[in-house]
């Protein structure tokens, strides 16, 4: 018999008995509270490394000589494990001390963008002789479009921004980040966008909140935006279909249909995991690529633009950014890909196979179903 059909039929490390795990649950009781919630998980979490923990048999087969240096072994591993819990502590209170030291810089920042302060001009700038007043024109405060600017710079966040989204985000008072108030219980973070006065919606500040199980491995649990109050006929959202009524029909009024269309303000409205059980693989697949992506532009936005927004807007990032240029191969690769589309043919199947488990492996964040 091979080793291999020893490992194979070597017993399990042990079985999670559901009997067991219902009796550490909270009592059904509709909707579960975050603290029962934030409970749940970690019964799930304490019953997983318990199974972890259990003896397969291996360890107990080997030889004393080799059974003394993994118990050394386990020594150097606790001590690891103890530096590595003091380097997140200390990187957390380092982080919180920086943010303190940064908030004045951004307070400064957004003095100037929106004009409540003016900029003096250095002592060895010569003076420049005052523009002429347009009849009729207001003078400029600040830095226009600032926001709007630094965001569409960025390749990400350019990208999900369409030409209607442009008069509304022009209104972007200023971008703010923040942890959520009990790191210990709700790990995640805070998005708020500060509007001026505007013609299109109501709030003066739209919020998303990512609520997380795990910083350092991001585990999405959920997000959550603000329901935009928006004016009537304001909703770029959405688009209103008019369709002329046949000839010869009763109704000679034209029939309207609302659809749904792209738009940044779509980041308001983030996918939710059903609370339905019965999800099939394809459905979650599509459901964890939407949140990845959701999840890509709050993090783009916590942290490239807000920390970087003045060099996002002068371009000054991009120099910072590896991106292709596939127009600048293409010509020369041309001859080649023609000769490799044979080969590339043949090989179709092992690709796509390689590529979803690469996909698998290379999640930004994991969802956690609602319960």
């Amino acid at each position: 018999m091979s080793n291999s059909d020893d490992m194979d039929k070597r017993p399990a490390a042990g079985s999670l008995n559901m009997s067991e795990l219902g009796a550490s649950l909270p009592p059904a009781s509709g909707a579960l509270s975050a603290a029962d919630r934030a409970g749940l998980v970690n019964v799930l979490k304490d019953k997983l490394q318990s199974l972890a923990g259990q003896p397969s048999g291996y360890l107990e087969s080997l030889p004393k000589k080799v059974k003394r240096r993994v118990t050394v072994l386990q020594e150097l591993q606790v001590e690891h494990d103890e530096l590595e819990a003091k380097f997140h502590e200390e990187r957390a209170a380092l982080e919180a001390k920086y943010q303190k030291l940064y908030e004045p810089l951004y307070v400064k920042r957004s003095e100037i963008v929106n004009g409540v302060v003016e900029v003096e001009a250095a002592k060895d700038e010569a003076p420049e002789a005052e523009e002429p007043a347009e009849e009729g024109k207001e003078e400029v405060k600040g830095v226009p479009e600032f926001w709007l600017t630094s965001m569409k710079t960025h390749e990400i966040l350019g990208m999900q921004i369409t030409d209607r989204d442009e008069g509304a985000l022009k209104y972007i008072t200023d971008i703010k980040c923040s942890p959520l108030e009990d790191p210990l219980v709700n790990k995640g973070f805070k998005l708020d966008f500060y509007f001026d006065t505007n013609p299109y919606f109501k709030n003066t500040v739209l919020s998303k909140t990512y609520h997380m199980i795990d910083d350092d491995e991001p585990i999405l649990e959920k997000a959550v935006g603000t329901e935009i109050d928006w004016y009537p006929s304001k909703n770029i959202t959405q688009k209103v279909m008019k369709k002329k009524p046949k000839k010869g029909a009763k109704n000679a009024k034209p029939v309207t249909k609302t659809e749904q269309c792209d738009s940044f303000f779509n980041f308001f409205s983030p996918p939710q995991v059903p609370e339905d059980d019965d999800i099939d693989q394809e459905t979650a697949e599509e459901l964890q690529d939407l949140m990845e992506q959701d999840y890509d532009v709050g993090s783009t936005i916590r942290d490239k633009i807000i920390p970087h927004a003045v060099s996002w807007f002068t371009g000054e990032a991009l120099q910072g950014e590896d991106y292709e240029d596939d127009d600048d191969e293409e010509g020369d690769d041309d001859d080649e890909d023609e000769d490799d589309d044979e080969d590339e043919d043949e090989d179709e199947d092992e690709d796509e196979d390689e590529d979803d488990e690469e996909e698998v492996q290379g999640r930004k964040v994991s969802f956690v179903k609602a319960l």
